[in-house]
């Protein structure tokens, strides 16, 4: 984590920071499409922040029924980090703020200005960042939460499993700035997790397929939020 602040401190000192900004404002544009919410919509699912969890991501869209909806939204909503990392990082002279592009990835899935900042937990998104910074790491993290997928079905310890381990592949694959960069995206999914990790705690996480108590989120709360 010190190596990535060092880096960042001495590209701003160097006058760079406007493309640290651009970088960030770039991640963000992209990250914030709801892809989950337009894809329910065009299959005719209704509103996904009405339907199960209320969370915009694939794990929710399936819930719908359509699996191609699902899909779709995981490949897009993975795209979105794999662009804005990947943009930045074959930038020349600008590589150092690829993540800095990828955190502004993450940061508009989780707060969409377009949905009144409620947007989904950043899985799809964090896993298209990990194959944007080498193809090896994104197999090996998504094999992770393959594995822990088949063994325990449920979609959110997977997903914390696979975070947890991230920033270890990254190191020895990519070295301690990129590894401390995917720290931090860990800290961030696990936050985005928090109600999850209490529900696999009590033993009531919903596993892959299965459809959460509350099955439908009233209006009224959604236009509080």
């Amino acid at each position: 984590m010190i190596v990535l602040v060092k880096q960042f401190y001495w590209a701003m000192l160097g006058g760079q920071w406007p493309i640290a900004l651009a970088a960030l404002g770039l991640g963000y544009l992209l990250g914030s499409i709801p892809f989950g919410v337009i894809f329910t919509r065009l299959t005719g699912a209704g509103d996904i922040r009405k339907i199960g969890s209320g969370n915009i991501g694939a794990t929710n869209v399936l819930r719908t029924g359509n699996r191609w909806a699902a899909a779709a939204t995981l490949i897009c909503d993975a795209a979105k980090g794999y662009l804005a990392f990947w943009v930045m990082l074959k930038a020349p002279h600008f590589w150092y703020s690829a993540p800095i592009a990828g955190l502004g990835a993450m940061l508009g899935h989780l707060f969409p200005f377009w949905l009144r900042f409620r947007g989904g937990k950043g899985v799809a998104t964090f896993l298209g960042i990990m194959f944007a910074m080498s193809w090896l790491i994104g197999v090996l993290v998504a094999l992770v939460w393959a594995v822990a997928a088949r063994i325990w079905k449920i979609s959110s310890l997977s997903a914390l499993i696979a975070a947890a381990l991230a920033p270890v592949i990254v190191w020895f694959i990519l070295g301690s700035y990129f590894a401390a960069f995917t720290l931090l995206l860990t800290a961030v999914i696990f936050l985005t997790h928090r109600e999850n990790i209490g529900r696999i705690r009590a033993g009531n996480e919903p596993r892959i397929g299965e459809k959460p108590q509350i099955e439908l989120l009233d209006e009224a709360s959604l236009d509080a939020s």
